[in-house]
């Protein structure tokens, strides 16, 4: 059992109350899920790609980071550091010779994009999102997880979202059956997982169907064909968010739209908080059946 929460703003003046409203709603889930919590916020585009980085000795892995990496890849770097992330900008031809640099530093790559940027931790939401500052953050869209760990242990790289290709990222309520056989598959088309959780793979799965040319819309179809279990996926692109449940649909999940957002959570009182939830549409999303808003 885990708590999934998503909002997509359709109007700009929202912008700047996205990351109180998605912070309000992932702590509602709290129940769902309380040992660790992970947000994507996607923001404005700047200039190059962000990469956003964890380390459980920041005083010393961030030190002069941004400077030294500069200086092994042949670009300026910036840094900015947020607790134990740091969300460093690379010019966009550099950032595969940066994502290599860091990971031989021993840094945890938490994700990829022009726009996005994830932060996620163990702990409580409340906690995790205290630390980051997650209320005070801007952005178009973004999507929150609370994890009750089932098959994997609870660490940051356990917790969602995960992020498998530049501003994509998956969270998941569920668990998959043929997890293992889709690894290898994805594996050899260059997708490898990295731990053992199994929305890894689902995540993985989805980034290697668009990567193919398939829009986010076939390819959250494509897991109802390819990938075995109980699910509900919330799946975050640059341009907005799509969600898909399994044919038999047993994990809750709920929708809202007014004229001025679209919202998912995994239980109604997510949206408590919300301008306007009064005067929503609101609905459960059908079984097998895929939802997705895109600028």
């Amino acid at each position: 059992m885990c708590g999934i929460v998503g909002l997509f703003l359709k109007k700009e003046d929202l912008r700047p109350r996205l990351g109180d409203l998605l912070t309000d709603m992932l702590i509602t889930m709290t129940d769902r899920g309380p040992d660790s919590a992970g947000i994507a916020i996607y923001g404005t585009p700047g200039e190059g790609h962000k990469i956003t980085v964890q380390s459980d000795t920041p005083e010393t892995d961030f030190d002069g980071l941004g400077d030294a990496l500069g200086a092994e890849i042949g670009g300026t770097v910036t840094t900015r550091v947020n607790d134990t992330h740091a969300v460093l900008t690379v010019l966009e031809g550099s950032r595969a010779a940066a994502i290599a640099a860091l990971e031989a530093r021993g840094l945890r790559i938490m994700g990829v994009g022009e726009t996005m940027e994830i932060y996620k931790e163990t702990g409580l939401p409340r906690d995790v999102a205290k630390r980051f500052g997650l209320r005070d953050m801007s952005g178009t869209h973004g999507i929150g997880h609370t994890r009750m760990a089932t098959e994997s242990a609870v660490t940051t790289l356990g917790a969602h979202p995960f992020s498998t290709d530049a501003d994509q990222c998956l969270v998941h309520n569920g668990s998959l059956s043929n997890h293992n056989t889709m690894r290898r598959i994805l594996t050899e088309k260059g997708f490898a997982p990295k731990t053992e959780n199994d929305t890894e793979v689902a995540a993985c799965y989805i980034s290697s169907r668009i990567a193919e040319g398939a829009d986010l819309g076939t390819a959250l179809e494509g897991t109802l064909n390819d990938l075995d279990g109980f699910f509900t996926f919330v799946m975050g692109t640059k341009d907005g968010f799509g969600v898909v449940r399994d044919p038999i649909a047993c994990k809750p999940a709920v929708m809202a739209e007014t004229d001025d957002y679209v919202a998912f959570g995994s239980e109604y009182r997510a949206f408590a908080g919300l301008p306007g939830i009064e005067s929503a549409k609101v609905w459960e999303p059908e079984p097998a059946t895929v939802y997705f808003w895109e600028r």
